[in-house]
């Protein structure tokens, strides 16, 4: 009967851990997508992330990948990377612009429509992929058509793999015209409208689309989603590809630098400014920068530098000052045509005057320091003595000693001669030598000696 019994209880247990074991292979091979998303300006670290997001899903055998998207869009070589990663994808990918308020401009709208699948949010739009130039005026003509035919080429193949409207993708590259969420869903640019991420993997679901594999039945309704979140790395570069932000990095690290070439052997502002520095140039590698603005910041800096070892106190401050407020307003300005693709970023208001008032204020406490520092008498060495008088050892005529600050020095006198006991006054000092005059109603320093 105990064996019966222990028979029985193992029986009960292994049922048990069976019963348990279903649900979880069950939960292991129910449908699932991935998740990324980008907000902000499209470049490398956005099309590297893409990537990784799509691997990932291909070797773990996700069902899609949704992309939630915001951004005024990015670098026209970053956009073609995701591109092309989408279009060579094994699974789905799902471009969902959202939430609400969020937009798919420039190289948004190139990314939106090579997905197998592009939905919005209500409240969202699309499109404006045109040409920019400084201050938004013309390119020249000739440049801006070769930017125009290739771009409007691209958008038209892309329209066109997937059955969207290819006259109106043709139209926000040649005539940057944008749409409104419903706008874009009753002109057949997207395909469907959700509020929210749950609503939308419920739409699609049983939708037929063909990947680099060949056709797939997407099969997501009630599935698991997996978030893919960027990386520390990938999220502070990221981060600093906001034209604010890569300001602030200059302005931080040309502080730096200055104080550490104030204060020589400080170190920390010096390699701080240096970091600093590199990641600014950085963010503008990622940015539409006008490198003239860019050339500005660069005399800015040089000016500021000249200020510290110039005895013109104010002069190149206040030419740095100008410089770098000027390089700030050009500096998110194209001169020339650019690719549709491209973000129209421009700087806040704050930022600049944040920087610009920063600035001044350092430039302002350096000069101060400077010029309290030029007009203080040397405080030791020979130097110190010049203005102080002491007494004649014996003739200077015109060579001699002097005694001053309990020590003989030294003297030449600089207008005839100096008799015995007489004061004399120190007004230069040569090499070893003090360059002494005769000073009758001084008051002789008194002698420690």
């Amino acid at each position: 009967m105990r064996l019966l019994n222990r028979a029985g209880c193992l029986t009960l247990i292994v049922a048990g851990l069976f019963s348990r074991s279903v649900p979880a292979l069950a939960d292991d091979r129910a449908p699932f997508v991935q998740v990324a998303s980008i907000t902000g300006v499209i470049n490398p670290l956005s099309a590297d992330y893409l990537s990784r997001a799509i691997n990932e899903a291909e070797s773990d055998g996700a069902n899609a990948v949704v992309l939630q998207m915001d951004t005024p869009g990015g670098l026209d070589s970053a956009m073609r990377s995701m591109v092309q990663r989408i279009l060579g994808s094994k699974v789905p990918v799902v471009v969902y612009v959202a939430p609400p308020g969020a937009r798919a401009a420039s190289a948004g709208l190139f990314i939106t429509l090579a997905a197998h699948v592009a939905a919005m949010a209500p409240g969202t739009n699309i499109g404006a992929a045109h040409p920019v130039s400084i201050g938004g005026g013309a390119t020249e003509p000739t440049m801006e058509s070769k930017v125009v035919a290739d771009s409007s080429a691209f958008i038209r193949s892309l329209a066109e793999a997937h059955g969207r409207n290819q006259e109106w993708a043709e139209r926000a590259v040649r005539e940057s015209v944008s749409a409104s969420a419903s706008e874009a869903l009753g002109l057949h640019i997207v395909d469907l409208l959700a509020p929210d991420l749950p609503s939308l993997l419920n739409a699609i679901d049983g939708r037929h689309v063909t990947t680099a594999v060949g056709d797939v039945t997407l099969r997501t309704a009630g599935a698991r989603q997996i978030p893919l979140s960027m990386n520390f790395g990938e999220e502070l570069l990221h981060t600093i590809t906001s034209p604010d932000i890569a300001l602030v990095l200059i302005s931080i690290g040309t502080i730096g630098i200055i104080a550490e070439l104030y204060h020589p052997g400080m170190w920390f502002p010096g390699i701080a400014g240096v970091i600093t520095l590199i990641m600014a140039w950085i963010a503008l590698g990622s940015l539409p920068t006008n490198w003239g603005g860019a050339a500005l910041l660069v005399l800015a800096f040089a000016l500021l530098l000249a200020e510290v070892h110039s005895p013109a106190i104010g002069a190149f401050a206040a030419g740095g000052v100008v410089s770098f407020v000027l390089g700030a307003l050009l500096l998110f300005r194209p001169a020339g045509a650019v690719s549709p693709s491209a973000a129209d970023v421009s700087l806040s208001p704050l930022p600049v005057a944040t920087a610009g008032i920063l600035g001044a204020v350092v430039i302002f406490t350096v000069i101060r320091a400077l010029t309290r520092t030029r007009r203080t008498p040397a405080l030791f060495g020979a130097e110190a003595l010049v203005g102080q008088v002491g007494i004649a050892v014996g003739d200077i005529d015109p060579e001699g000693v002097v005694h001053l600050a309990s020590e003989n020095w030294t003297a030449v006198a600089r207008d005839g001669r100096i008799p015995a006991g007489w004061p004399a006054r120190v007004v230069a000092v040569e090499g070893l030598s003090l360059v002494v005059e005769p000073d009758p109603g001084a008051q002789v320093l008194p002698s420690n000696s």
